[in-house]
């Protein structure tokens, strides 16, 4: 995908989010203390946390999308690593806070502190809409995250499934909570709220593995040699190593070739070696092409 077009397209679905968060943000936090739900409201505070982090996101995925420069050889793509790991810490001190406050609101209901007698109808509806809502949002941003392999943006995708399990979890509360289960409605919330932090656990785990350079599996090595393959003039491949930037690598490979060529035929098959790769294998930055006698198996 050209890099002009991937950054569009992530552009578009991190603006997509953000609106979506601000005004989710002020009508679910307004029901949830209007309407005397502890479950929409801590699906409001999600949102509201939404909001601070997807404005985070956007100026780094911004800067992600800058030129190379003398410092950064091969761009700043690793910042939508970064932003990943900003979002996966987002939610999971978002994910600790709607649980604590939940247990409680459930404590408080059991002990008789408080005075908590259902949610009002309109909280019910408000909850149902945000579902209907971020079904669509999250749709089109996991096809978004799917064909940029951008790690910010399917963080972003992982973070409006949660939004859609905590006002599923909301509406469920709010349900029960209006016919006389008031401790379903807060009960609801500390659910979500492990469901939440769970996904935030996998957004760090995923993205520190791309910042710490976590070597590529098996199936890029597969399909490294499958390339090769069809380059004339490589008896062997010994040594392949790729390097992340982003949703880019840059490959290392060190192949095989008869002894007795020339250093212009060396040459010209380790050109056909980087071309045939680049060709073949979508994201895939640059490729260093060092060559061995035959010898070397």
């Amino acid at each position: 995908m050209d890099s002009k077009l991937r950054q569009t397209k992530s552009n578009s679905v991190v603006n997509l989010g953000l609106f979506s968060n601000i005004l989710l943000a002020v009508v679910k936090t307004l029901a949830g203390i209007f309407g005397h739900s502890p479950a929409l409201l801590a699906d409001g505070i999600n949102s509201t946390s939404d909001v601070a982090y997807y404005i985070v996101v956007k100026i780094f995925v911004g800067m992600a999308g800058e030129p190379p420069d003398p410092e950064h050889p091969y761009g700043h793509r690793q910042l939508e690593s970064i932003a990943a790991l900003v979002v996966g810490a987002f939610i999971l001190t978002t994910s600790i806070a709607i649980f604590w406050n939940s247990i409680n609101a459930i404590f408080d209901i059991f002990s008789g502190k408080s005075d908590f007698s259902g949610a009002a109808h309109y909280a019910f509806w408000i909850a149902i809409a945000t579902i209907v809502l971020k079904l669509f949002i999250f749709d089109k941003t996991r096809k978004t995250a799917g064909r940029t392999k951008n790690p910010a943006v399917m963080a972003l995708a992982y973070d409006h499934r949660n939004d859609i399990f905590s006002s599923a979890a909301a509406a469920l509360g709010i349900f029960f909570g209006r016919i006389g289960y008031y401790w379903i409605d807060p009960l609801a919330g500390a659910v979500v709220a492990l469901v939440i932090l769970k996904t935030g656990v996998h957004i760090l785990q995923a993205s520190s593995s791309d910042l710490m350079d976590t070597v590529p599996g098996e199936a890029l090595e597969v399909k490294i040699k499958d390339a090769l393959a069809e380059v004339s003039g490589i008896k062997a491949v010994e040594e392949i190593y790729a390097h992340r930037f982003g949703p880019y690598f840059v490959v290392n490979i060190t192949i095989c070739i008869e002894g007795n060529l020339s250093v212009d035929e060396g040459d010209r098959i380790a050109t056909a070696a980087e071309e045939k790769i680049m060709e073949k294998i979508e994201f895939v930055k640059k490729v260093h092409v060092h060559y061995h006698p035959e010898r070397c198996r």
